[in-house]
Protein backbone atom coordinates (compact mmCIF):
# COMPACT_ATOMS: atom_id res chain seq x y z
CA UNK A 1 0.00 0.00 0.00
CA UNK A 2 2.83 2.20 1.10
CA UNK A 3 4.27 1.54 -2.36
CA UNK A 4 1.25 2.50 -4.57
CA UNK A 5 0.92 5.88 -2.35
CA UNK A 6 4.51 6.25 -3.71
CA UNK A 7 3.69 5.46 -7.24
CA UNK A 8 0.91 8.00 -6.92
CA UNK A 9 2.53 10.71 -5.14
CA UNK A 10 5.33 10.64 -8.03
CA UNK A 11 3.26 10.19 -10.77
CA UNK A 12 1.26 13.60 -9.37
CA UNK A 13 5.07 15.35 -9.64
CA UNK A 14 6.24 14.33 -12.70
CA UNK A 15 4.08 16.47 -14.62
CA UNK A 16 4.62 19.45 -12.70
CA UNK A 17 8.38 19.10 -12.59
CA UNK A 18 8.13 18.49 -16.73
CA UNK A 19 6.35 21.62 -17.03
CA UNK A 20 9.47 23.59 -14.89
CA UNK A 21 11.47 22.04 -17.05
CA UNK A 22 9.86 23.11 -20.19
CA UNK A 23 9.33 26.32 -18.64
CA UNK A 24 13.37 26.75 -18.24
CA UNK A 25 14.19 25.36 -21.36
CA UNK A 26 11.96 28.54 -23.15
CA UNK A 27 13.01 31.15 -20.42
CA UNK A 28 17.05 30.19 -21.48
CA UNK A 29 15.99 30.08 -25.07
CA UNK A 30 14.15 33.81 -24.95
CA UNK A 31 17.25 35.36 -23.17
CA UNK A 32 19.67 33.53 -25.31
CA UNK A 33 17.54 35.01 -28.46
CA UNK A 34 17.51 38.80 -26.63
CA UNK A 35 21.16 37.86 -25.82
CA UNK A 36 22.51 37.03 -29.57
CA UNK A 37 20.27 40.08 -30.76
CA UNK A 38 21.88 42.81 -28.51
CA UNK A 39 25.63 41.03 -29.19
CA UNK A 40 24.87 41.48 -32.61
CA UNK A 41 23.07 44.92 -32.69
CA UNK A 42 25.89 46.26 -30.34
CA UNK A 43 28.09 46.77 -33.35
CA UNK A 44 25.45 49.47 -34.57
CA UNK A 45 24.47 50.88 -31.15
CA UNK A 46 25.98 54.70 -31.65
CA UNK A 47 24.13 54.65 -35.43
CA UNK A 48 20.71 53.44 -33.45
CA UNK A 49 21.26 56.13 -30.60
CA UNK A 50 21.84 58.90 -34.08
CA UNK A 51 18.41 56.95 -35.46
CA UNK A 52 16.23 57.78 -32.12
CA UNK A 53 17.57 61.35 -31.43
CA UNK A 54 16.53 62.09 -35.30
CA UNK A 55 13.15 63.63 -34.78
CA UNK A 56 14.60 65.75 -32.05
CA UNK A 57 17.81 66.63 -33.85
CA UNK A 58 16.47 68.26 -37.16
CA UNK A 59 14.26 70.47 -35.67
CA UNK A 60 17.54 72.16 -33.24
CA UNK A 61 18.32 75.25 -34.29
CA UNK A 62 21.52 75.56 -36.21
CA UNK A 63 24.80 75.00 -34.09
CA UNK A 64 22.42 73.16 -31.11
CA UNK A 65 23.21 69.83 -29.93
CA UNK A 66 22.33 66.79 -27.58
CA UNK A 67 24.80 66.57 -24.38
CA UNK A 68 25.70 63.88 -21.80
CA UNK A 69 26.18 64.98 -18.16
CA UNK A 70 26.99 61.81 -17.05
CA UNK A 71 30.52 60.64 -17.27
CA UNK A 72 29.51 57.27 -18.64
CA UNK A 73 26.47 58.55 -20.28
CA UNK A 74 28.22 58.59 -23.95
CA UNK A 75 28.67 54.74 -23.73
CA UNK A 76 26.03 53.50 -21.62
CA UNK A 77 22.86 55.43 -23.28
CA UNK A 78 23.53 53.37 -27.05
CA UNK A 79 23.82 50.25 -25.05
CA UNK A 80 20.82 50.90 -23.01
CA UNK A 81 18.84 51.62 -26.19
CA UNK A 82 20.51 48.14 -27.74
CA UNK A 83 19.20 46.28 -25.41
CA UNK A 84 15.69 47.78 -25.42
CA UNK A 85 16.09 47.54 -29.55
CA UNK A 86 16.80 44.17 -28.93
CA UNK A 87 14.22 43.34 -26.55
CA UNK A 88 11.39 44.72 -28.68
CA UNK A 89 12.58 42.93 -32.31
CA UNK A 90 12.52 39.53 -29.79
CA UNK A 91 9.04 39.90 -28.65
CA UNK A 92 7.79 37.73 -31.31
CA UNK A 93 9.85 35.04 -30.60
CA UNK A 94 9.33 35.55 -26.85
CA UNK A 95 5.81 35.09 -27.39
CA UNK A 96 6.16 32.16 -29.71
CA UNK A 97 7.63 30.71 -26.56
CA UNK A 98 5.00 31.55 -24.47
CA UNK A 99 2.54 30.42 -26.88
CA UNK A 100 3.91 27.30 -26.87
CA UNK A 101 4.01 26.76 -23.46
CA UNK A 102 0.37 27.52 -22.65
CA UNK A 103 -0.98 26.11 -26.09
CA UNK A 104 -0.99 22.35 -25.21
CA UNK A 105 -3.43 23.30 -22.14
CA UNK A 106 -6.57 24.94 -24.65
CA UNK A 107 -9.09 23.71 -26.01
CA UNK A 108 -9.59 24.26 -29.74
CA UNK A 109 -11.88 27.17 -29.87
CA UNK A 110 -9.61 28.41 -27.36
CA UNK A 111 -6.75 28.54 -29.52
CA UNK A 112 -8.64 29.18 -32.57
CA UNK A 113 -9.19 32.45 -30.85
CA UNK A 114 -6.09 33.04 -29.13
CA UNK A 115 -3.54 33.15 -31.90
CA UNK A 116 -5.17 35.53 -34.17
CA UNK A 117 -5.38 38.25 -31.31
CA UNK A 118 -1.61 37.28 -30.06
CA UNK A 119 -0.54 37.79 -33.82
CA UNK A 120 -3.03 41.23 -33.73
CA UNK A 121 -1.28 42.24 -30.98
CA UNK A 122 2.22 41.84 -31.83
CA UNK A 123 1.46 43.86 -35.07
CA UNK A 124 -0.34 47.12 -32.91
CA UNK A 125 2.48 47.07 -30.61
CA UNK A 126 4.52 47.69 -33.43
CA UNK A 127 2.12 49.80 -34.67
CA UNK A 128 1.78 51.84 -32.04
CA UNK A 129 5.86 52.46 -31.87
CA UNK A 130 5.74 53.41 -35.17
CA UNK A 131 2.69 55.96 -34.90
CA UNK A 132 5.12 57.43 -31.99
CA UNK A 133 8.09 57.81 -33.91
CA UNK A 134 7.08 59.25 -37.38
CA UNK A 135 4.31 60.95 -36.27
CA UNK A 136 4.19 62.00 -32.66
CA UNK A 137 7.77 62.76 -32.09
CA UNK A 138 8.47 65.35 -34.87
CA UNK A 139 5.17 67.07 -33.67
CA UNK A 140 6.14 66.65 -29.82
CA UNK A 141 9.65 68.19 -30.62
CA UNK A 142 9.04 70.74 -33.23
CA UNK A 143 6.37 72.52 -30.99
CA UNK A 144 8.58 72.26 -27.57
CA UNK A 145 11.93 73.51 -29.82
CA UNK A 146 9.44 76.80 -31.27
CA UNK A 147 8.28 77.06 -28.26
CA UNK A 148 11.14 77.42 -26.30
CA UNK A 149 11.35 80.81 -24.90
CA UNK A 150 13.54 83.31 -26.07
CA UNK A 151 17.53 83.33 -24.99
CA UNK A 152 17.35 80.05 -24.01
CA UNK A 153 19.47 76.86 -25.92
CA UNK A 154 17.62 73.80 -25.96
CA UNK A 155 19.81 70.93 -25.76
CA UNK A 156 18.79 67.79 -24.00
CA UNK A 157 20.69 65.34 -21.90
CA UNK A 158 20.89 61.90 -23.74
CA UNK A 159 19.92 60.10 -20.79
CA UNK A 160 16.68 62.01 -20.39
CA UNK A 161 16.03 62.19 -23.69
CA UNK A 162 16.43 57.70 -23.71
CA UNK A 163 14.05 58.02 -21.22
CA UNK A 164 11.39 59.91 -22.15
CA UNK A 165 11.67 58.67 -25.44
CA UNK A 166 11.42 55.08 -24.63
CA UNK A 167 8.65 55.87 -22.56
CA UNK A 168 6.37 57.06 -25.32
CA UNK A 169 7.65 54.22 -26.82
CA UNK A 170 6.07 51.69 -24.41
CA UNK A 171 3.38 54.39 -23.93
CA UNK A 172 1.94 54.11 -27.44
CA UNK A 173 2.54 50.16 -28.28
CA UNK A 174 0.36 49.50 -25.09
CA UNK A 175 -2.24 51.97 -25.74
CA UNK A 176 -3.11 50.16 -29.31
CA UNK A 177 -3.97 47.25 -27.55
CA UNK A 178 -7.16 48.94 -26.79
CA UNK A 179 -9.02 47.11 -29.82
CA UNK A 180 -7.46 43.58 -28.04
CA UNK A 181 -9.21 44.93 -24.83
CA UNK A 182 -12.25 45.35 -26.49
CA UNK A 183 -12.42 42.48 -28.17
CA UNK A 184 -11.68 40.11 -24.77
CA UNK A 185 -13.86 41.85 -23.14
CA UNK A 186 -16.69 41.68 -25.39
CA UNK A 187 -15.69 37.74 -26.33
CA UNK A 188 -15.46 36.35 -22.45
CA UNK A 189 -19.50 37.82 -22.47
CA UNK A 190 -18.32 40.51 -19.28
CA UNK A 191 -19.91 43.10 -21.66
CA UNK A 192 -21.67 43.65 -24.47
CA UNK A 193 -21.14 45.38 -27.93
CA UNK A 194 -24.26 47.44 -27.08
CA UNK A 195 -23.43 48.23 -23.30
CA UNK A 196 -19.90 49.23 -24.49
CA UNK A 197 -21.05 51.37 -27.61
CA UNK A 198 -23.38 53.25 -25.45
CA UNK A 199 -20.33 54.12 -22.70
CA UNK A 200 -18.28 55.32 -26.14
CA UNK A 201 -18.62 59.21 -24.11
CA UNK A 202 -16.80 57.70 -21.43
CA UNK A 203 -14.55 55.90 -23.01
CA UNK A 204 -13.51 59.81 -25.24
CA UNK A 205 -13.13 60.79 -22.27
CA UNK A 206 -11.12 57.93 -20.80
CA UNK A 207 -9.05 58.43 -24.13
CA UNK A 208 -7.94 61.78 -23.40
CA UNK A 209 -7.15 61.55 -19.35
CA UNK A 210 -4.76 58.40 -20.69
CA UNK A 211 -3.35 60.97 -23.26
CA UNK A 212 -2.29 63.42 -20.45
CA UNK A 213 -0.93 61.10 -17.76
CA UNK A 214 0.95 59.29 -20.51
CA UNK A 215 2.66 62.20 -22.56
CA UNK A 216 4.54 65.54 -21.53
CA UNK A 217 2.21 68.26 -20.58
CA UNK A 218 1.00 69.97 -24.50
CA UNK A 219 -2.48 69.42 -26.14
CA UNK A 220 -0.72 68.41 -29.33
CA UNK A 221 0.83 64.95 -27.44
CA UNK A 222 -1.96 64.49 -25.60
CA UNK A 223 -4.11 64.51 -28.53
CA UNK A 224 -1.65 62.80 -31.12
CA UNK A 225 -2.54 59.79 -28.13
CA UNK A 226 -5.91 60.32 -27.28
CA UNK A 227 -7.36 60.09 -30.87
CA UNK A 228 -5.57 56.92 -32.03
CA UNK A 229 -6.80 55.44 -28.57
CA UNK A 230 -10.61 56.24 -29.92
CA UNK A 231 -10.29 55.31 -33.27
CA UNK A 232 -8.49 51.96 -31.78
CA UNK A 233 -11.38 51.46 -29.51
CA UNK A 234 -14.12 52.03 -32.28
CA UNK A 235 -11.53 49.16 -34.59
CA UNK A 236 -12.63 46.92 -31.53
CA UNK A 237 -16.18 47.00 -31.27
CA UNK A 238 -16.05 46.31 -35.13
CA UNK A 239 -13.65 43.65 -35.18
CA UNK A 240 -15.54 42.20 -32.16
CA UNK A 241 -18.51 41.09 -34.34
CA UNK A 242 -16.38 38.64 -36.29
CA UNK A 243 -14.73 36.91 -32.62
CA UNK A 244 -18.45 37.04 -31.11
CA UNK A 245 -19.85 35.46 -34.25
CA UNK A 246 -17.28 32.65 -34.68
CA UNK A 247 -17.48 31.57 -31.08
CA UNK A 248 -21.67 31.52 -30.68
CA UNK A 249 -22.40 27.93 -30.95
Amino acid sequence: MLRRKDTLKDDGEQPFIAHLVELRDRLIRSILVVALLFGGLSFWANDLYALLAGPLTRHLPPGAQMIAIGVASPFMAPLKLTLFVALVLGVPYLLYQAWAFIAPGLYQHEKKLALPLLVASIVLFYGGMAFAYFVVFPLIFQFMVTTAPKGVAVMTDINQYMDFVLTLFIAFGVSFQVPIATILLVVSGLVTRESIADKRPYAIVFAFVIGAVLTPPDVVSQTLMAVPIWILFELGLIFSRLFVKDTVP
